[in-house]
């Protein structure tokens, strides 16, 4: 495979139609990433497949655990579903390109057809020079409260008024937890080059409740992310 991509990444067209002949509709076409269980990966088949999310189908799976559970989902639909090792960045890569790593998946994304990336529980972090060239065509489910206000900020104001801090990066329901919140929640939002500061899509509050464990409100977290992945999908399925 070449060190980049050939061309650009090409963005859907809705209603394209040939004068005096009618053209189908080109449906949304979804490259999902994986690291784990999958679940939000479910979401978005079960929403497809009940036509809650009509004009949308599921293009890709892709996984850098060879045992994710969520592989195994995406078999079970007969999705096209690829194992793909994350390895090791050189120590004093140049950063100004994308690593070897986002260069296959890039050329994936592009074989497949691929017009929004869904980060679904994908446990790794792309860099600047991959996720500029994606644009608005990459988002992410991130289980705390972002700023509304473009997602960047360090507080995240509540319905009624109170503030919070805005969480980032990994192990934030311990740290929501630990902070002594009594309100956390789920954003989905665009990936920018700054980790967890993309303009927000859709979010909601999640109360924490008196002996909630880490395991357990992520439990409740996820039940959210479930509606939120989808009715972000929903909205962009729709411009």
């Amino acid at each position: 495979m070449s060190s980049q991509p050939q061309g650009p990444f090409e963005w859907k067209v809705l209603h394209e139609n040939t004068p005096g002949k009618g053209a189908p509709e080109q449906k949304l076409r979804l490259g999902v990433l994986i690291s784990g269980s999958g679940s939000n990966l479910q979401a978005i088949i079960d929403a497809i497949e009940s036509n809650a999310l009509p004009g949308v189908e599921i293009a890709l799976v892709m996984s850098n655990v060879a045992s994710a559970p969520g592989m195994q989902r995406a078999l079970n639909h007969k999705l096209p579903v690829i194992y793909l090792p994350w390895r090791k960045v050189p120590v004093g890569a140049y950063l100004g390109e994308m690593n070897a790593n986002e260069v296959q998946i890039a050329g994936l994304l592009q074989l497949f057809k691929v017009d929004l990336v869904v980060l679904a529980g994908f446990m790794r972090i792309f860099s600047a020079p991959f996720v500029e060239r994606l644009g608005k065509r990459i988002i992410n489910i991130h289980p705390a409260l972002l700023p509304r206000e473009g997602g960047a900020g360090e507080a995240y104001t509540l319905g009624d008024g109170t503030q919070i801090p805005a969480l980032r990066g990994l192990h934030v329901v311990r740290a929501a937890l630990d902070s002594g919140l009594k309100t956390t929640g789920s954003t989905v939002h665009y990936v920018t080059p700054e980790v967890d500061a993309g303009p927000v899509i859709c979010q909601q509050e999640v109360s924490i409740e008196p002996g909630d464990t880490e395991e357990i409100l992520q439990e409740r977290l996820k039940s959210v992310e479930h509606h939120l992945i989808v009715e972000a999908i929903r909205q962009l399925s729709s411009l």
